[in-house]
């Protein structure tokens, strides 16, 4: 069985990584198409050892397409999301614009692949946030066993996640600072390099940002609508990785050491936790990884059943491409069996 996949948005980082991914972990593809905006067509891109030009999506027909892996933004989501559903193709969708509609299921695969069996109201499967996505896989097994009443989560976000126009940013006002060129930031309200920006995405009515807002609701629809989540989300100068520091109280008792076990055996996790120097996972460590990394497991002494870690992954692999690409095979392993 082999399917024709889409790559909406394919010279984007994210992109890119789909079409990485996809080769890397043997997806049973029988054509691949990159398709991008009308000023990047016939930009090469890579599959393997292949090179391949982007069409463009404004004239492209999904009809004998079965899967749309799609990040180009909000925006062409919206205009393009439900009418490639329409085509009879699969969208997987990696933007915001469908991950609350009740008709697109949310998915995080090692946490509700269950969910996938929505699909057929829109054909669209919505890919959650990317601090959300690691965040789930960290919170599911032990959500299983002690029920999770709240969590506190501060992040920790690289600059990767607003795009290749930030990754350079950071590092043109990093080399200004060493030159002692003036800095003017653009992407970023403030100076990014040796700088941290509590603001991620537009202000709500309630102080919240967007980025807090997303983890908040999504948190509900993926893993338990009871679940109580307040985040403070934080652009900070690194290249690529997000990382959370997460405190969760639970309804059962569970103490570190138990966690620390059912983490280790949990689908899509690796526990790097030692109490030493240098114990524990970076950003820069799980840049490239496919796992979700998890550290720093310890007793919240101050509440009762409370539990702190370290959550860290790659945000352009679990928090995106990966993520898509996972539901995809799941997609095709449980209902798009074809000849």
């Amino acid at each position: 069985m082999s399917y024709k996949v889409a790559v909406v948005g394919a010279t984007g980082n994210v992109g890119r990584e789909m079409l990485n991914i996809l080769h890397e972990r043997q997806f049973p593809v029988s054509e691949v198409v990159p398709l991008a905006s009308r000023r990047s067509i016939g930009q090469e891109v890579t599959f393997g050892d292949t090179t391949i030009k982007t069409k463009c999506l404004d004239d492209y027909d999904f009809s004998d397409t079965d899967i749309a892996l799609m990040s180009a933004g909000g925006s062409v989501s919206k205009a393009f999301g439900e009418k490639i559903g329409q085509q009879g193709c699969v969208v997987i969708d990696n933007s915001s614009h469908f991950r609350m509609d009740p008709d697109v299921p949310l998915v995080v695969p090692e946490v509700n692949a269950d969910a996938i069996a929505g699909y057929t109201k829109k054909n669209i499967i919505a890919n959650p946030n990317c601090s959300t996505a690691q965040l789930m896989v960290a919170l599911k097994p032990l959500h299983d066993r002690a029920k999770i009443k709240r969590v506190v989560v501060s992040t920790y976000q690289s600059v990767s996640g607003s795009g290749k126009a930030a990754m350079d940013e950071l590092w043109s006002q990093t080399r200004a600072i060493f030159v002692n060129d003036p800095i003017e930031p653009e992407v970023y309200p403030k100076q990014i390099a040796f700088n941290v920006i509590p603001h991620i995405d537009v202000f709500m009515d309630n102080g919240d940002t967007k980025e807090e807002w997303k983890m908040v609701v999504e948190t509900m629809k993926i893993l338990d609508p009871d679940i109580k989540l307040t985040a403070t989300c934080v652009r900070v100068p690194v290249f690529l990785g997000h990382s959370e520091s997460v405190n969760i109280e639970f309804e059962n008792p569970l103490s570190a050491d138990e966690a620390r076990e059912i983490l280790r055996t949990a689908p899509g996790l690796m526990v790097v936790d030692k109490r030493e120097d240098g114990g524990y996972i970076t950003p820069i460590e799980a840049a490239g990884e496919f796992a979700t990394y998890v550290s720093r497991i310890r007793e919240d002494e101050t509440q009762p059943n409370t539990l702190n870690l370290w959550c860290v992954a790659d945000n352009l692999l679990k928090g995106a491409a990966l993520n898509a690409v996972q539901i995809a095979e799941s997609l095709c392993n449980n209902y798009l069996k074809k000849a």
